[in-house]
């Protein structure tokens, strides 16, 4: 079949892509700080801004982008957003100050939203049914990028600290130029949709869900996920370095386990595990393994325990499988690209309201004046958000109640 070397196509996509984005992480903080005179507090403030900023972004492009890949195919959408990430990390790499890192990261957000275009082009060309292994081995290529980028990225930085914005626009733009020679065309001329404000537009985008059935509970739980996601990306660092004096090399090397794990989870169980439960059940299980995964790492007394939570959490990798396979079935073919844009955004609201809420919590249980100290508390917070998800999942996705025909009762 035709449509197994375009999936490895997006899977390799995927890879270089989130490759980049690691390569950049342990060393855009840094680089910050040495703009303020190694300011750490400030420092702090400037990346917090420059991470509301990108889920900004990705909050408005999200669906502008899915609806363009409506429009005119995923390919040129892809594409385009490549050649425009390799862009965006030579100019960070060449950046004289702050204010041109703020533009790069702007420039990212707006480019880095072509994942959602990426999810279109697996719906195109997998058969329902097989949609959720195929958003699995789509999750896996996402930790085998986190795998690789953060540990790379602290090798490169250790030589010199914009070498590694170098190597990611480096893979970025290698990615592009591979793609414009062997990517094809997912989504059919006839299977095309217009562009409107209506449309492309994040919140009138979200009319979608007025129009299909089951589908605002299954956003709801997605919400849910995002939000609570988003504790790792904003206290993992300071938490892991506060409780257990963690060093660079340590956090890469932990967040390179996790990547492992859920390569494991997403390239191989998800296919496994969804066909033996169902993906109801895999989404409902993923959701509450990951809930309890956060309860370790907001009580793991030592980092043994930290570390044991890793393979529990990954779990949760069942989630987004499950769920991009559920909500691409409630849609037309004509609308997966408008459905990835409402994904992506759900992504930057949540990447907008999570760190302010969770670094709040974190700064009050370890502040001096807190009746209770409890480091863990975002964690803790962000396991009753996942099992909240869980509740709604199970309520939107229970199957109709069967009727019985008319004296059907009366015939018994």
């Amino acid at each position: 079949m035709k449509r197994t070397p375009s999936l490895a196509f997006i899977f390799i996509t995927v890879v270089l892509d989130v490759l980049a984005l690691g390569i950049v992480i342990p060393v855009l903080p840094r680089l910050i700080e040495a703009f303020v005179a190694g300011d750490t507090a400030r420092a702090a403030g400037i990346y917090g801004l420059f991470a509301s900023v990108w889920a900004l972004m990705s909050f408005v492009c999200s669906p502008l982008l899915g609806s363009l890949s409506d429009r005119f195919g995923r390919r040129p959408v892809i594409l385009l957003s490549n050649f425009g990430l390799a862009f965006d990390y030579v100019l960070m790499a060449l950046a004289p100050n702050l204010a041109w890192l703020f533009v790069g990261r702007v420039l990212s957000g707006i480019c880095g939203a072509s994942w959602t275009t990426a999810a279109a082009y697996v719906a195109d060309i997998t058969a329902p049914e097989h949609r959720a292994a195929a958003f699995g081995r789509i999750g896996a290529a996402w930790g085998l990028g986190f795998v690789l980028g953060p540990a790379l990225g602290g090798v490169l930085g250790g030589i010199d600290i914009r070498l590694p914005f170098w190597v990611a626009g480096g893979l970025t733009l290698a990615n592009a130029a591979y793609g414009l020679f062997v990517l094809p065309e997912s989504l059919p001329a006839e299977r095309r949709a217009p562009v409107s404000l209506a449309r492309a537009n994040p919140f009138s985008a979200l009319g979608l869900l007025r129009a299909r059935p089951g589908l605002t509970g299954l956003v709801g739980v997605s919400f849910l996920y995002w939000l609570a996601h988003q504790v790792l990306n904003t206290v993992f660092v300071l938490y892991t370095g506060y409780r257990y004096g963690w060093t660079t090399t340590t956090v890469g090397l932990t967040l390179g386990a996790v990547g492992v794990c859920s390569i494991i989870v997403q390239g191989g169980l998800v296919r496994v595990i969804v066909g033996a439960i169902g993906e109801r059940r895999a989404l409902i299980t993923g959701l509450l393994c990951g809930a309890f995964g956060m309860v370790v790492y907001g009580l793991a007394p030592s980092p043994v325990w930290f570390w044991a939570g890793i393979p529990v959490f990954a779990l949760i990798g069942l989630n987004g499988p499950s769920m991009q396979s559920l909500m691409t079935r409630r849609v037309d073919a004509t609308e997966q690209g408008r459905l990835q844009g409402i994904n992506g955004s759900l992504v930057g609201i949540t990447g907008m309201i999570g760190p302010p809420i969770f670094t709040a919590v974190f700064a009050r249980f370890i502040g001096k004046s807190a009746d209770l100290h409890l480091p863990g508390a975002p964690f803790l917070l962000a396991s009753t958000m996942l099992v909240a998800g869980a509740l709604l999942a199970a309520r939107v996705t229970r199957p109709a109640p069967t009727v019985a025909p008319a004296g059907a009762a009366g015939a018994s």
